[in-house]
């Protein structure tokens, strides 16, 4: 998500390194993309809800938890936990809120059934089976959209496949390569590894006639989608009559179309949604965002900065009262000469240098890692802290309470309490332990410096100054990552702006993400694509092709987690932290 949050940074070496990860694009690996594609109702006109049954106001689950694969379907509701085992709510009149054992990286949830992709690559179903909607082909994929009575699935060769319902040739996708799919309730979209769009099935509203140009996302309701273009900007097309395909001006990172409601995450984090807001469907709450789902049945839930689950609007049958518990997907952070990620089921793995022990990570399960200087710290699902490794200014004495992000720099470490409040411990010779009051979304810890974001946008930083890296601009940010002598942030409009010594000079564009290294610096465009700048001695400002959710820069070397949900290091190599091990993601 995205939105993005501001981790962490290191120094050893050389200095400190710091980085800087949007907990959307962490938490939101478990699609084809950083948007949520819905599934749909099956008619242009939104159907009043039964008599008798009764709206919903927002439901939130407990702090702490933690989510990044929600789905809202039409009377259900389904995510994965960060044990990778999935959990739904709703209606379960056919077993669509019946999920199966063992662990998943995404799930779908349709009108009647829902699908989900396992930790293998194999795709199951539940749910009514209408026309073999719910009876997957073989075979691995990375992301499957289960619709109405269709179901279609992107496999881990690009090509989509579908099965199901096929009257209007929903089910008959277009031959090459594809980043995401998905389906309506009888025409299906896709974005090509292009950029480009192809739809195909019914067309009567125009719903398989996309728009030509570029996109990072496609969103497909019941006969109107939206798409995120690679500028960052709205698209949509098909019927109209609620308003949904008239999307508002801005730029967004993520988007999803329901059947007469569509809502999209702003860069700014905020959640804007149009069309019928029939049961406060539309009517988004509050606060920042990574990621959003609306429903077909009009409720939509979204995953905040936090962390936490919000559903709003109808919930006649429990779709918009999540359960406890958190839910999250893979991420990857990396340190100096090492890295650490945490797995789809919650675990955590190390790799490269394991001095100190900083690449033994502790068992449990836990929703975010930060890999430092010598030394990791980790969000257990509790939200209580563990941190190991080097620990000589007891950088990684990790205070009690619960927290919603954690950030391990160069020699100290800060976090962000659930109340918002920072927390920072370890070597403090420049002040950079020692946070200001007020309340915080996220916290970067650099080398000798820490910056954070405020709830109201707007940054602080602190501790060594020299180069004014500790002097940040004004205005609204969505993210902030410290690194050696420098930092960046994303302005609420999606640019860059950094300040200090080094690689402060960003390159031109809107990015949804972004993270400081010792002396590089790297951020994901809005289309999906890697950029970085600066030092680049070991190739750690050379990243690979492709469309990433998150990046991590390291102090010579850096990390990414792909669309697909696999992990991809590049840079120096000479303690093997630019080899995630097999299966890792």
């Amino acid at each position: 998500m995205e939105r993005t949050q501001g981790r962490r940074t290191r120094t050893r070496r050389r200095l400190a390194v710091k980085r800087v990860r949007p907990r959307a694009h962490r938490l939101g690996l478990c699609g084809a993309v950083a948007l949520l594609s819905m599934s749909l109702a099956g008619s242009a006109s939104a159907a009043a809800p039964p008599t008798g049954d009764a709206p919903a106001s927002i439901a939130t689950a407990p702090a702490g938890a933690v989510a990044g694969s929600v789905e809202a379907g039409f009377r259900h509701t389904c995510g994965v936990r960060t044990t990778g085992t999935l959990a739904c709510w709703g209606d379960n009149f056919d077993g669509q809120a019946t999920p199966p054992q063992g662990t998943f990286a995404a799930v779908s949830a349709g009108f009647e059934h829902s699908c989900g992709v396992r930790t293998g690559g194999a795709v199951a179903c539940w749910g009514r089976d209408i026309s073999g909607s719910a009876t997957p082909p073989a075979g691995t994929f990375t992301s499957v959209s289960g619709i109405r009575f269709h179901s279609c699935g992107v496999r881990t060769n690009g090509t989509v496949a579908c099965w199901g319902a096929n009257s209007f040739g929903q089910a008959t996708p277009p031959a090459g390569a594809f980043i995401s799919v998905s389906g309506g309730a009888q025409h299906t979209c896709g974005v090509r590894t292009t950029g480009t769009l192809a739809c195909w099935g019914y067309n009567a509203s125009g719903q398989a006639t996309p728009p030509p140009g570029t996109f990072t996302a496609v969103s497909v309701g019941s006969f109107s989608n939206c798409g995120i273009r690679t500028s960052g900007t709205l698209a949509c097309w098909g019927y109209n009559g609620s308003g949904q395909a008239t999307p508002p001006p801005g730029t967004f990172t993520a988007v999803s179309a329901a059947d007469s409601h569509t809502c999209g995450v702003r860069t700014s984090g905020a959640v804007a949604c149009w069309g019928d807001n029939s049961y406060g469907g539309a009517t988004p709450p509050a606060g920042t965002f990574t990621a959003v789902s609306a429903g077909g049945y009009f409720h939509t839930c979204g995953v905040r900065t936090s962390g936490a689950v919000a559903c709003w609007g109808y919930n006649g049958e429990g779709q918009a009262t999540p359960p406890a518990g958190a839910f999250a997907g893979a991420a990857v952070d990396g340190g100096d000469d090492f890295s650490c990620g945490a797995e789809h089921d919650g675990t955590l793995a190390c790799w490269g240098s394991n001095a100190f022990g900083k690449s033994t990570p502790p068992a449990g399960t836990f929703t975010a890692v930060s890999a430092g200087g010598d030394h990791s710290c980790g969000v257990r699902t509790n939200g209580a802290l563990a941190c190991w490794g080097q620990n000589g200014f007891g950088q990684a004495n990790e205070p009690p309470g619960t927290f919603t992000a954690v950030s391990a720099g160069g020699l100290h470490t800060c976090g962000v309490r659930t109340n918002s409040a920072l927390a920072c411990w370890g070597s403090d010779g420049r002040g950079q332990a020692t946070p200001p009051a007020g309340t915080f979304t996220a916290v970067s810890a650099g080398g000798f410096h820490t910056c954070g974001l405020r709830t109201n946008g707007a940054l602080a930083c602190w501790g060594r100054n020299g180069a004014g890296q500790a002097a940040p601009p004004a205005g609204t940010f969505a993210a902030v990552s410290a690194g050696g002598f420098h930092t960046c942030g994303i302005r609420t409009n999606g640019t860059l702006t950094c300040w200090g010594s080094g690689n402060a000079n960003p390159p031109p564009g809107t990015f949804t993400a972004l993270s400081a290294g010792a002396f590089h610096t790297c951020g994901i465009r809005t289309s999906g694509t890697l950029a970085c700048w600066g030092q680049n001695g070991r190739g750690q400002a050379n990243p690979p092709r492709g469309t990433f959710t998150a990046v991590s820069a390291g102090a010579d070397h850096t990390c990414g987690m792909r669309a697909n949900g696999s992990a991809a290091c590049w840079g120096d190599n000479g303690s093997g932290e630019a080899i995630p091990p097999i299966g890792f993601g």
